[in-house]
């Protein structure tokens, strides 16, 4: 539900669309599925989507929301109309005593946006560097690595709901921040937001005074091999860069859509289940009581790293990560999600939900 007051009706100002016929959708998702638009509209502007809103032709047609293409598997041609989000621009809104807060695009390249905040002196993303993805994507997934969230530096997001043509803001609070979730994942009639609310800009508030947010074992293990006992947020960026590199396949020579499951939670006496039949088993306790498991160990435990169904496949380094090996359809890729979800469940009764977005 969009919030009473936070907003209003904007008018559109005359203007040619450009609808594009019969788009090539491969270039825009990252596990380079082939697929087509019949239509898209690429979007620079808020006063775009309002063009889109009044347009006779397209302003009540089915629409899809696609920004990097980074959490999507895509099952065949999408036949709503596609609107691809292209607004950029970044800023400084704010230096409070507090914090630095910081407004880009939807838009903006996820990483290069942190990449900027600390070339311009405003550190508290360094964790989430180099993952996929464009701004306005972010807090739909509530993106997060290393132990920061995107709701830990969230401040607030600009929106256009797609039924009305109004403009809101939201804060942390009603985007129903969750652990990969938000608002933005469920459907309308569930007072979520869902395939209505395209987000337009996105501000953070990065703390001050910065504090390093350490306690992974692989930044910690980074922290020792270099010597560094109070690591600067650059050298944090290096790290999580250097990490993730080792582990996670590049986008551009893999086809992939990053950690294709959720971590699971269990209480404490399931994981004492567990671990009372798999002692090896990976895990974290969490400041509830309830204990996340590592979904790519019980994938990797399952026997499933490196192995194919078609095309589609297993990352060698990381079972978490389902890669294009070449040609791979969408259906191929959701047959062996299933097929690993099958085995997991059979073994650990728990049920792995997937992360990325199926069209």
């Amino acid at each position: 539900m969009v919030p009473k007051g936070s907003g209003g009706e904007r008018k559109c100002e005359n203007k040619a669309m450009l609808v594009e016929k019969n788009v090539p959708l491969e270039p825009c998702n990252t596990f380079h599925i082939v697929a087509r638009a019949h239509a898209l509209v690429r979007l620079g502007s808020e006063a775009d989507v309002l063009a889109v809103l009044a347009d006779p032709d397209w302003g009540q047609a089915p629409k899809f929301i696609l920004g990097g293409g980074s959490n999507i598997v895509l099952t065949g041609d999408v036949k709503a109309l596609v609107l691809k989000v292209d607004i950029k621009g970044r800023r400084l809104l704010r230096d409070t005593p507090r914090a630095w807060v910081v407004e880009a695009g939807a838009g903006e390249d996820w990483h290069e946006f942190v990449e900027w905040t600390l070339a311009q002196g405003y550190p508290g993303l360094e964790n989430m560097a180099l993952i996929p993805g464009t701004v306005g994507a972010a807090p739909v997934q509530n993106v997060g690595a290393y132990g920061v969230e995107l709701q830990d530096r969230f401040e607030s997001l600009d929106a256009i709901d797609l039924q009305t043509g109004q403009t809101f803001t939201l804060d942390a609070a009603q985007c129903g921040f969750g652990y990969r979730d938000s608002v933005f994942k469920h459907a309308s009639h569930s007072l979520g937001l869902a395939g209505r609310a395209l987000i337009t800009r996105v501000r953070f508030a990065l703390p001050k005074p910065w504090r390093a947010v350490l306690g992974y074992a692989d930044l910690e293990k980074k922290m020792a091999q270099s010597q560094v006992s109070q690591p600067t947020p650059q050298h944090i960026f290096d790290w999580v860069c250097e990490i993730r590199r080792a582990k996670l396949p590049d986008p551009a020579l893999i086809g992939n859509a990053g950690s294709f499951f959720k971590n699971p939670t269990v209480t404490a006496e399931q994981c004492v289940d567990i671990i009372a039949r798999d002692p090896k088993i990976v895990y974290y306790h969490l400041v509830d009581g309830s204990v996340k498991l590592a979904a790519g160990w019980l994938i990797d435990a399952c026997g499933w790293k490196g192995k194919s169904v078609g095309n589609a496949g297993v990352y060698d380094k990381q079972a978490l990560v389902l890669v294009n090996r070449g040609g791979a359809t969408g259906g191929e890729v959701m047959t062996l999600a299933y097929a690993i979800q099958t085995s997991v469940y059979e073994r650990f009764g728990i049920m792995l939900e997937t992360e990325p977005v199926v069209v």
